[in-house]
């Protein structure tokens, strides 16, 4: 069996699956025609980014193992902006649904980041300034950078991932994909398989 290793750009109002669950929103199918292939974890429908998709089931398998950890880097932009005790609070942890985050990486971006325009647009209220975050978690509860936001005050308007531990976007676009490098592979792999017998790589 080759093993595939796959990132994909997942535009905004994608599915992170094969299937759909309504006629009309678009799913990984209508991007990546490769069999048998699975998402490592997840994007939100209405998030962005970087997706990394495998058929290697062991790999797959230890890389979403809460264990694991790995970093996961986030571009959120959010309504109004942030103060230092919001950024503080986000760093530090913050209780959503009865369940505390872990101590994460946040920090207010000076500039707009360089991102492909968003379709469709967000919805801006007039006269209330938006800011960007990056945000750097460990864990992915289901949507928890859009729930700690909203904790701290700051709601979350677009959400973009950029990176998963050293992989990134790099030059991809919105519902392009490639496959890892070899370079690429053996650092996650070597990664995901860290103080463990080593997964074969074909």
């Amino acid at each position: 069996m080759t093993y595939r290793h796959i990132l994909f750009y997942k535009p905004y109002g994608v599915l992170s699956q094969f299937t759909k669950d309504t006629p009309t929103r678009s799913s990984l199918k209508d991007y990546i025609d490769i069999p048998d292939i699975y998402p490592v974890g997840r994007l939100d429908w209405d998030s962005e980014g970087l997706l990394l998709l495998t058929n290697n089931g062991q790999l797959q398998h230890r890389l979403c193992h809460p264990q694991f950890g790995h970093e996961r880097t986030y571009w959120v932009q959010v309504e109004r902006i942030p103060d230092a005790a919001a950024l503080t609070q986000l760093q530090q942890g913050v209780t959503i649904q009865d369940y505390r985050t872990r101590q994460a990486k946040v920090a207010l971006l000076p500039t707009q980041p360089s991102l492909p325009e968003r379709e469709p647009p967000i919805r801006f209220r007039k006269n209330v300034p938006t800011a960007w975050l990056e945000m750097t978690l460990t864990e992915g509860k289901n949507r928890q950078v859009r729930r700690m936001t909203a904790a701290v005050g700051f709601p979350t308007l677009r959400l973009v991932r950029v990176s998963i531990a050293h992989l990134g976007l790099d030059n991809l676009q919105p519902g392009q994909w490639r496959e890892l490098t070899s370079g690429e592979l053996k650092l996650l792999v070597d990664l995901a398989f860290a103080g463990s017998i080593k997964l074969k790589r074909k």
